[in-house]
C-alpha cells in the first residue's frame, strides 16, 4: 500500500505532539513490527522560484491546431517587477480568478526540468503554470492544479502549502493483515513501533480533522434495502447527501493524499468514498441518487446476465457473482466496481453512499473470474472491519457536505448486525514457553489490548480469555495470539538456540534399492532423464490397445497446462520415446536413455469434497483416499543406434531386442530378484521379439523390440528398443549374503541341445539346471545354432556348465555323469537332443 509519511505520521500526532522520525527510521518501524516495505521515495525536490498565482487574463490562440492560451498570471513581487507574467499554457482546466501554482524562470522541476523565459507560439512565456504531474505528486494528472483562494497570496512560495518535503512508503501489506491497508491501521503499527499513544480515527474523528457535528443522527429508513442470505453479505449501509454543487471540486489537501496514495482525483463525491477507503479500511461506492429507482436489492446474478462496469468494458456475470440492483437493473458489482447507469456525472447534485462488509471469498472469485482487481476488491478480500460502516458513512456525508454544500438525509439504512467475535482461551505463559524469553504476564495483558484485543484473567491467573477486535478476523487460535505478542516485543530479540541433530535411520529399503537401480543402469551406459507425467490424449490410440486395456485406465487433467497432454500416464513410455525423437532430431543417432518416475491409474470418480466444518468422518476419509489415484513406481529404458560403436577397433553393433531384456536384468539384479522371461504379444512391443518380465511368476514388465508400425506413427528411428518395469510390484527384499569361497577348482564342461524352434531358451537353461543337480554352480547360454543339417524349426542351444564342490576336488567322470543327468532330463521334458 502506499502511504504517505506526513500522513500517518499527522494521526499520531495527534496524541504524541512531538513525535517525528526520519524516513528511515520509519521504514525500520514498520519493520519492527512486522510489516516490510517495498521501499520509499521522496517527492522530488523542485528548486528556484515556485510560487502561488491568480490567473487574471486569458486569450485563446486560435490560430494553432490545438487548443493554446496565453494567460497573464499575478504573481506579485516574486517576479521582481509586480507586474502580471505571461504564460504560454496548452490546458483548459482553469478559469480567470483561479489560484494556480508558477514556475518562475530558474525554478527546476523534478526530472531536472528547467524553467526559463522562451518563445513559443509567437508569444513569450515566462514561466511554466504547474500541473500535479509536474510538480512530482502524480504520475499522470488531467490538468492545471487549482487551489483554493487561501492555500497563498500571489508571490508566496507554494512549496510547504503543496507538502513537497514527504515521503511516500510502499508496505508490503500480507494477505492475512487487511486492516493494514489502510491509514488507521497502518498508525496502530506504528504506535506499537515506537510505544506511542494511539487514538483510533473510527471513534475519534477529528484525530483526521473530520468534524462530525453537523451530522445528523440516523432515524429512520433511507430505502428499502433487500439482502438476500445467498449472498453471505455481513453489512449493507446507506446514508443520503442532497443539494451538493456538481462543480465543486476536492479541496488540494484531500486530492494529495489521494495522488500521493495512487489515486486518482475524479469528483467531490468519488474522491470522499476514496479517501475514507484509505483512512479507516472500508471501501465505499457513490451513486446518483438521482438514477436509482426504487429500493435496493443485494442478490446473486443470473448466469450471462450483461453489466457495464464503470472501466465501460461490458461483463457477463457468473451466477456466484453478487450485484446490488434497483429496479432498473444492475447497479454495482459488489465488492469490485460500480457500474454506468449510476456513475456519479458533472449534474450529479444527490449522492447515495454505500458502505458494506462482503463475504471475501466471494469478492476474490469474481474478482479473479473476470480479471477485475480494485482497491475495494483487494481489501474486501482480506477481510475489512464491520464495525465501521456507520462511521465510514458518516465520515463520507460530513466531508462532501464541507467540499460541495448540500444537507445530509437523516434516514440511514443499515442491513445485518456486527458478527460477535469469538474468545479465545490462550495459557499466559504460552508466548513464553514457544519462544523461550520470559514475558510477564502484565506485557502478554498489554501486548494483546494493543491490537485492540479485550483480555479477561481467568480467576486462578493462569489462563486469560482473548476477544479480537473486529478488525483482526485473522485472530483465531491461541497460536495467533502468540505471533502478536512476539512480534511487537520483537522477534529479533527471541534468542537463536539451534537444535541437536538427532541421529538419522538412512535410508529405507525402498529408497536404497531405487538408489541402487539408478546406479546400475547408469553404470551400463544409460542416461538418465526425469519423465514428465503428462502424455499425448491420442497416446493409446495410436498404439492400438483394446479398449479395455489397463493402461487406458487414466487420470484426465481438468487444468492441463497444454490441452493435448490432458492426462497422466499410466505409462513411462510415450515420455522416454518423445525424449528419443528429441534427440534424433538434433543429430544425436545413438541413445540409451532411462527413467524412474510415478505413472497414476484411475481407481474411482473424485470423491465429493465434505463439509470443512467438521472433522470428516471416517467414511468419508476412506472415500477420499480410494478415490485417489493407484501410483506405483516404474522404472524404463530406451534405445536406439550403436551400443557399440565402429572404429579401427571393428564393426559396431546396434541395440537389439536383447539388450532392452538385458537391461531388466541389470534391474533384477539391483533389486536382488530373480527374474524370468517368457516370449508374448503386448503392444507397443514387436509380436515376434516382446518379453514378458516375470518375478515370482507374476508379469511386472515387458520388454524387447518396438512395433514398426509404431515407430513410424511416432516418427521414431527403426530397431527402437525398451523395456518397463513395475518396481512397486517387485517384492522388496533385503539380503545381506555372506560370501563363499571355496579352495577347491571348478570344472568347465559344454553340452548342446538340439530341441524345437519354439521351445523358449530360457525354459531349456531351467531344466539343465536342474538335471546337473547342487553340485552345479553356474549355467549359462552362449550360442545359438540353425542349420540345414538340424532339420527345419530346429535349433541347437548350447550351455555353458560350471561345476564345482565344496568339500572336494570334482573328477571328470563325476561332471560328466551331471551333464549327461542334465541333458536326459531334457530329453524328458522337450525332447532334446544332444549334439556331438
Amino acid at each position: 500500500m502506499l502511504l504517505a509519511q506526513n500522513w500517518v505520521t499527522g494521526l499520531l500526532r495527534h496524541a504524541n505532539p512531538s513525535f517525528g522520525v526520519s524516513a528511515e527510521e520509519l521504514d525500520a518501524g514498520y519493520v519492527r513490527v512486522g510489516f516490510e516495505t517495498e521501499g520509499y521515495e521522496a517527492i522530488p525536490e523542485t528548486t528556484g522560484p515556485l510560487v502561488f498565482g491568480v490567473v487574471k487574463d486569458i486569450k485563446e490562440l486560435t490560430e494553432f491546431k490545438k487548443p493554446i492560451r496565453y494567460c497573464q498570471v499575478d504573481v506579485g513581487d516574486a517576479n521582481g517587477t509586480g507586474e502580471l507574467q505571461g504564460i504560454v499554457c496548452g490546458a483548459t482546466n482553469f478559469v480567470e480568478g483561479d489560484t494556480v501554482v508558477v514556475a518562475l524562470p530558474g525554478a527546476v522541476l523534478p526530472g531536472n526540468f528547467r524553467i526559463a523565459a522562451r518563445k513559443t507560439y509567437d508569444h513569450i512565456s515566462d514561466g511554466m503554470i504547474c500541473s500535479a504531474a509536474e510538480l512530482g505528486l502524480t504520475d499522470k494528472s488531467a490538468g492545471i492544479q487549482t487551489f483554493d483562494p487561501t492555500s497563498g497570496q500571489p508571490g508566496e512560495d507554494a512549496r510547504e502549502a503543496l507538502g513537497l518535503a514527504d515521503t511516500v512508503f510502499d508496505v508490503n501489506v500480507t494477505p492475512d493483515r487487511g486492516y493494514a491497508l489502510s491509514a488507521r491501521g497502518l498508525s496502530r503499527e506504528l504506535a506499537s513501533a515506537f510505544d506511542l499513544q494511539y487514538t483510533d480515527v473510527a471513534h475519534e474523528p477529528g484525530v483526521a480533522g473530520i468534524d462530525l457535528s453537523g451530522v445528523p443522527e440516523a432515524t429512520g429508513e433511507l430505502l428499502n434495502i433487500d439482502v438476500r442470505p445467498e449472498t453471505s453479505t455481513v453489512r449493507f449501509g446507506l446514508r443520503k447527501v442532497t443539494g451538493i454543487d456538481p462543480q465543486a471540486q476536492s479541496p488540494f489537501w484531500l486530492q494529495r493524499e489521494l495522488m500521493l496514495s495512487g489515486q486518482r482525483p475524479v469528483n467531490a463525491a468519488t474522491d470522499v468514498t476514496n479517501y475514507v477507503m484509505l483512512l479507516l479500511g472500508q471501501p465505499m461506492h457513490a451513486f446518483d441518487a438521482a438514477k436509482i429507482s426504487g429500493g435496493l436489492l443485494v442478490r446473486n446474478a443470473s448466469a450471462g446476465e450483461k453489466f457495464e462496469t464503470l472501466d465501460h468494458v461490458e461483463r457477463t456475470l457468473d451466477a456466484a457473482d453478487v450485484v446490488i440492483c434497483d429496479d432498473t437493473g444492475i447497479q454495482s458489482l459488489a465488492g469490485v466496481m460500480g457500474g454506468t447507469l449510476s456513475e456519479i456525472a458533472d449534474d450529479t447534485t444527490d449522492v447515495y453512499f454505500e458502505a458494506a462488509t462482503w463475504d471475501p471469498l466471494t469478492v476474490a472469485r469474481t474478482s479473479r473470474r473476470h480479471k477485475l482487481t480494485s482497491e475495494a476488491s483487494r481489501r474486501f478480500e482480506r477481510g475489512v472491519d464491520p464495525a465501521v460502516v456507520e462511521v465510514a458513512l458518516d465520515m463520507a456525508c460530513a466531508l462532501l457536505v464541507d467540499i460541495a454544500g448540500g444537507e445530509i438525509a437523516a434516514e440511514r439504512t443499515i442491513v445485518g448486525d456486527v458478527p460477535a467475535m469469538p474468545t479465545i482461551t490462550m495459557d499466559v505463559n504460552h508466548p513464553a514457553d514457544l519462544a523461550g524469553v520470559d514475558y510477564s504476564r502484565e506485557t502478554v495483558i498489554a501486548r494483546l489490548e494493543e491490537v485492540g484485543c479485550t483480555v479477561a484473567v481467568s480467576s486462578c491467573g493462569g489462563k486469560l480469555e482473548v476477544t479480537p477486535p473486529t478488525w483482526r478476523g485473522d485472530l483465531t487460535i491461541p497460536a495467533d495470539l502468540v505471533e502478536e505478542v512476539l512480534r511487537l516485543e520483537g522477534l529479533e530479540d527471541i534468542p537463536l538456540v539451534l537444535p541437536t541433530p538427532v541421529g538419522g535411520r538412512g535410508l529405507t529399503p525402498a529408497q536404497r534399492r531405487r538408489r541402487a537401480v539408478e546406479h546400475a543402469l547408469a553404470y551400463n551406459g544409460y542416461a538418465e532423464i526425469l519423465p514428465s507425467p503428462f502424455i499425448a490424449n491420442d497416446t493409446f490410440d495410436v498404439w492400438g490397445l483394446d479398449a479395455d486395456d489397463e493402461r487406458r485406465n487414466a487420470v484426465k487433467v481438468q487444468n492441463p497446462l497444454e490441452a493435448d497432454r490432458a492426462i497422466l500416464g499410466t505409462t513411462l513410455l510415450p515420455t522416454m520415446l518423445d525424449a528419443v525423437v528429441r534427440n534424433v532430431a538434433r543429430g544425436r543417432n545413438d541413445v540409451a536413455l532411462f527413467g524412474l518416475q510415478q505413472v497414476a491409474f484411475k481407481r474411482a470418480d473424485a470423491s465429493p469434497m465434505p463439509s470443512v466444518a467438521a472433522r470428516p468422518s471416517e467414511a468419508e476419509i476412506t472415500e477420499l483416499v480410494e478415490s485417489l489415484p493407484y501410483q506405483p513406481l516404474h522404472v524404463s529404458t530406451v534405445a536406439t543406434g550403436q551400443i557399440e560403436y565402429e572404429g579401427p577397433w571393428g564393426e559396431g553393433r546396434d541395440y537389439t531386442w536383447a539388450d532392452a531384456i538385458e537391461s531388466a536384468r541389470v534391474v533384477a539384479r539391483a533389486a536382488d530378484v530373480e527374474l524370468d522371461v517368457q516370449s508374448v504379444e503386448h503392444l507397443p512391443w514387436h509380436p515376434g521379439r516382446c518379453a514378458a518380465l516375470l518375478v515370482d511368476g507374476v508379469v511386472v514388465g515387458h520388454a524387447g523390440e518396438l512395433h514398426p508400425q509404431i515407430l513410424e506413427a511416432l516418427g521414431l528411428p527403426a530397431r527402437t528398443c525398451a523395456m518397463e518395469m513395475d518396481l512397486t510390484a517387485v517384492p522388496l527384499t533385503e539380503n545381506f549374503p555372506a560370501p563363499v569361497l571355496s579352495s577347491y577348482p571348478a570344472l568347465h564342461q559344454d553340452i548342446a541341445l538340439v530341441v524345437d524352434e519354439s521351445v523358449p531358451a530360457e525354459d531349456v537353461r531351467r531344466v539343465v539346471a536342474e538335471g546337473a543337480g547342487d553340485l552345479l554352480e553356474e549355467v549359462e547360454l552362449f550360442d545359438v545354432y540353425r542349420s540345414e543339417q538340424l532339420g527345419e524349426g530346429r535349433k541347437s542351444l548350447a550351455f555353458s556348465l560350471l561345476f564345482r564342490a565344496g568339500d572336494r576336488t570334482l573328477t571328470d567322470e563325476e561332471a560328466n555323469e551331471r551333464r549327461l543327468a542334465a541333458a536326459e532330463l531334457a530329453k524328458v521334458r522337450f525332447g532334446a537332443e544332444m549334439r556331438a
